[in-house]
């Protein structure tokens, strides 16, 4: 029960963050770190996938309602939901099968590349929806790179904050 707790607060507490704090943030005009994500990227693996899914589907909607933005984030959040089991596995391989994989104890190599893999699928969702339009791919391609990698820097170091925390 207290993990139930401790998951509601982080999430509520990103999403607070996001729409309050980050969202105002356009470093350089166009940089914006997306944290929100962290909460579908490192939440705990021996779950229902429906109920994950559904959760993530309901959490990406929260963010597009304050942000007003017609469900990009919604999808997004939904199809990194959706891939996350396939991404465990091709990274944690027989650990993930065996539901032994501990998210506070990851690998550094193993976990940055789930944890960029995981950053690049939504941000490509996320801006190709945005932009929708084929003539902007250089656009497109230039947000997707520099959102994602300060977007992976911020969540690494909240990643490493939480997991000293709870060691």
């Amino acid at each position: 029960m207290n993990n139930i707790i401790y998951n509601f607060i982080l999430g509520l507490s990103l999403i607070l963050m996001q729409v309050l704090f980050l969202n105002n943030i356009n470093f350089l005009e166009y940089l914006n770190p997306f944290l929100y994500i962290y909460f579908i990227i490192y939440f705990p693996i021996k779950n229902n996938r429906t109920l994950f899914i559904i959760t993530a589907f309901i959490y990406g909607l929260i963010i597009d309602l304050f942000c007003d933005t017609h469900g990009i984030h919604a999808a997004s959040t939904l199809c990194i939901a959706y891939f996350r089991p396939y991404l465990l596995k091709i990274f944690f391989g027989l650990a993930y099968e065996h539901q032994v994989v501990k998210l506070n104890s990851l690998e550094l190599k193993q976990n940055l590349l789930y944890l960029f893999s995981m950053i690049i699928i939504h941000h490509s969702i996320l801006f190709s929806l945005e932009l929708f339009d084929l003539s902007k791919t250089n656009l497109i391609f230039n947000n997707i790179f520099s959102n994602s990698i300060f977007t992976f820097i911020t969540i690494y170091v909240l990643y490493e904050f939480l997991m000293k925390r709870l060691k």
